[in-house]
């Protein structure tokens, strides 16, 4: 395509032909170069603080006068905090060891052949979020740090803050010598600047929608890029009959507290039909006391009548808000058959002491991750261990689970011959 003939073009197109460019050069880089931009990306955001939020108060005062929901403001608002992690997330980033050119075992070797498989980076990833600023950044560093270009669209509330961040981000790229490219921000709001994006499959290797599940949906109706669904919320919990009252409730309790967004959040709770009601209430009183909404099933409703009824159309949707709705059921068989139709499927969980109850689980539930006594919280900077998360994935496809840095990775397979012919 010439100059001229892209000039013509929409900003999503010259957005992904810019990143293309730039993921030639990026694909090569040595790995402590990409390790020194996304540490010189850490720098430039830390630098940048005050200017981004003086912008996300420009965007939280336009959103509340466009009566934004209160659950995007929350997704939208940074803090010092907010930004400080972001800036932990991109340092720790900078100094895990190069997730590039590892070399594993084929699957075959080849007569009078050698053969083995490296990891390589996936090209040019599109990320498209709802509100969340701060996580344009942490997308960008795991992108840059696998050698990946990212073109970046976020929502329009939080135009000025995403606005101020790439521009900080690009700063720091350009500062090492990386191209600009590297980072593109699409800002183009006009009615087919999503659609114009993510159907860019000559250049966009992989798209990724992060936010409620209308924006997911839409992007994966709309795309001819490969995508990867991410999930938040609607996770569910068995409360077996072999477990006590205090697990359950350090469960719902601690999976909420992941931070603005609730991804593994425990929202639906499965009940024996045998369990004690005085069990029950004493738990969603202290649920109460802790700010918590609860409904429950019909049954549930009539034999505690100051409960709210869950209607039928909300054990398949995501509350993402502090609410918990709990339902009986005949059997841990029963359990795996309404988790399996109504979860997100990205991550269910169990509370039982018995290891036959917890085996049964993990394997019939069929969802990316199963949680066994331990809550399913979400943390995309987890104290231990050698990773960074993005979200959380519920499709069987590309990747399943965690988004991780080996996620925006392919594999390339090399045949090195002896010389016979």
């Amino acid at each position: 395509m010439t100059v001229a003939a892209l000039d013509d073009c929409p900003e999503p197109m010259k957005s992904a032909k810019r990143a293309f460019q730039a993921s030639l050069k990026l694909g090569t880089t040595k790995g402590i170069d990409r390790s020194r931009a996304v540490l010189a990306m850490a720098q430039a955001l830390e630098n940048a603080f005050d200017d981004i939020l003086e912008a996300n108060t420009l965007d939280l005062e336009a959103s509340r006068e466009m009566a934004v929901p209160e659950l995007i403001l929350d997704w939208l608002k940074l803090t010092p905090t907010r930004l400080e992690i972001t800036v932990e997330i991109l340092q720790r980033l900078g100094e895990i060891s190069d997730p590039l050119r590892r070399v594993r075992n084929a699957d075959y070797q080849p007569e009078d052949s050698q053969s083995y498989s490296q990891l390589m980076p996936l090209g040019v990833i599109g990320f498209i979020y709802e509100a969340f600023p701060d996580l344009g950044a942490i997308a960008a560093g795991l992108c840059i740090k696998t050698g990946n270009s990212i073109i970046l669209k976020g929502s329009t509330e939080a135009s000025h803050s995403n606005a101020a961040i790439v521009e900080a981000l690009q700063h720091a790229i350009v500062e090492v010598g990386l191209p600009s490219g590297c980072i593109e921000l699409v800002t183009t709001e006009h009615g087919g600047s999503l659609r114009d994006l993510i159907t860019q499959d000559q250049y966009i290797n992989l798209v990724i929608p992060y936010g409620r599940s209308s924006l997911v949906q839409q992007v994966v109706r709309q795309a001819t890029c490969p995508v990867l669904k991410s999930a938040m919320g609607n996770c569910y919990l068995y409360w077996s009959l072999n477990s006590s009252l205090d697990m359950v409730r350090w469960m719902i309790l601690d999976s909420h507290e992941s931070e603005p967004d609730p991804v593994n959040a425990i929202e639906k709770v499965l009940i024996h039909r045998q369990a004690m009601p005085s069990s029950l209430a004493v738990l969603w009183n202290s649920l109460k006391e802790k700010g918590f909404e609860i409904k429950g099933d019909g049954e549930l409703v009539e034999a505690f009548p100051q409960l709210q009824l869950a209607k039928d159309n909300e054990w398949g949707n995501a509350y993402l808000t502090k609410t918990v709705a709990f339902k009986l059921v005949d059997s841990l068989d029963g359990a795996i058959a309404w988790i399996n139709q109504y979860s997100s499927g990205h991550a269910d969980s169990i509370a039982t002491e018995s290891y036959q109850e917890s085996r049964q689980f993990a394997l019939g539930v069929n969802s990316a991750s199963t949680y066994i006594n331990t809550s399913p919280r979400f943390s995309r900077n987890p104290s231990r261990g050698d990773s960074v998360f993005l979200g959380m994935s519920n499709q069987k496809g590309h990747r399943r689970g965690f988004i991780s840095l080996e996620t925006l990775t392919t594999l390339k397979h090399i045949i090195q011959g002896n010389g016979r012919f």
